[in-house]
């Protein structure tokens, strides 16, 4: 069974609070709350952005119900404090009791739930945990529930990129949002559950992302696995949030290739790894070059504060809350606080990006 949220051991944020005052101001023009996450991330443009997408994101074709249940049960699965306390107050929110919650913490097997959606469940449940991820037999089943293939194209991403999200906050061990629980569980939930939607309805809203074709996804880095989200919103913004990851300089491009690589290996994707590879031989690498920084997460090319990224992002594959913010903070003591921002966001991304990869399985 996944860990409860009260047995979430979490510690102190890794890295402080740093607010933009302009870009708060942003959140705020487009109808969004200001999150403890949105604070400790805000000198990563291209990582609060994406950031900002993971939290307000809503797949086109799934209920808001669905989705939220999806996201509650893969930050579980996560053993993200922050995300999954902030994910069960929204489902009080959208009216579900106490024990119906818990049921669906404790995966069992629920009356409430028809098959298709019991499926869907299980589906987030096995790509968050990815021990293995699912495969084609997974998909196959959801086609034959009656999810199309765009559905099942949201839901992956929705989840892959919920990953993300889980570890950019772990990695942060970002403080919990505890007001927003409190008030979700107190006598007056019903008032915030009313203004949520008015406010999304009169508020001035996210701003639009147009959906891009195949050929435009797959151009750029890991274009591969992004591909198959054409004509999706989330295509645009898994692009985005991979073109910028590699257009910054607070890393080497080949750090982060190699970051993506040791992830695909250990989630065990031929693709992601093919695709990292890709890169570091346009970075001049050798095979030989790339099998011994697989084989020894080290690699003589790296800058010597980079020395200890790659068996990092093996740990932030699979952990424990504490012990992961732990090896981060020591991490961040090599690196200083800009370049560990954006390792903790090329971790995180990675991550999503080799989850997303089962649809080319």
């Amino acid at each position: 069974m996944a860990v409860l949220l009260s047995e979430i051991q979490w510690s102190d944020p890794v890295l402080p609070a740093a607010p933009d005052a302009a870009w708060e101001a942003e959140l705020k023009r487009r109808g969004a709350p200001v999150l403890e996450v949105d604070r400790r991330v805000a000198a990563s443009r291209w990582l609060r952005e994406a950031a900002y997408q993971a939290t307000n994101y809503m797949p086109a074709a799934l209920p808001e119900r669905l989705h939220r249940m999806g996201s509650m049960v893969t930050a579980q699965e996560n053993s993200c404090r922050y995300c999954y306390g902030a994910n069960r107050a929204y489902m009080k929110l959208l009216g579900y009791s106490e024990s119906f919650i818990q049921q669906v913490e404790r995966d069992v097997q629920m009356a409430e739930l028809d098959a298709k959606e019991r499926a869907y469940i299980a589906f987030c449940r096995s790509l968050a945990r990815s021990r293995p991820r699912p495969a084609a037999a997974e998909r196959a089943a959801l086609l034959e529930l009656g999810y199309t293939p765009a559905q099942i194209g949201e839901i992956a991403f929705a989840i892959s990129f919920g990953c993300f999200f889980n570890r950019v906050s772990t990695l942060l061990a970002c403080p919990p949002e505890k007001k927003f629980e409190r008030m979700a569980a107190g006598p007056f939930r019903w008032l915030l559950a009313l203004a949520m939607p008015l406010m999304k309805k009169f508020g001035p809203g996210r701003p639009e992302t147009a959906a891009l074709d195949r050929a435009t996804l797959a151009a750029g880095p890991f274009g591969v696995v992004v591909a198959p989200l054409a004509g999706l919103q989330a295509g645009t913004i898994m692009k985005a949030a991979l073109d910028g990851s590699f257009e910054s300089g607070l890393l080497s491009r080949s750090a982060k290739a190699l970051m993506f690589a040791v992830v695909a290996r250990t989630l065990g994707c031929p693709h992601c790894e093919a695709a990292a590879t890709r890169l570091l031989l346009e970075d001049g690498f050798g095979q030989a070059d790339i099998d011994s920084a697989m084989a020894t997460l080290r690699s003589p090319r790296l800058a010597q504060g980079e020395a200890g990224l790659l068996a990092w992002a093996r740990d932030t594959v699979y952990y424990e809350p504490s012990s992961i913010q732990q090896k981060t903070r020591a991490l961040g003591a090599e690196l200083g606080a800009a370049a560990l921002l954006e390792a903790i966001g090329v971790a995180s991304l990675a991550n999503a990006t080799v989850r997303l990869a089962m649809l080319l399985e």
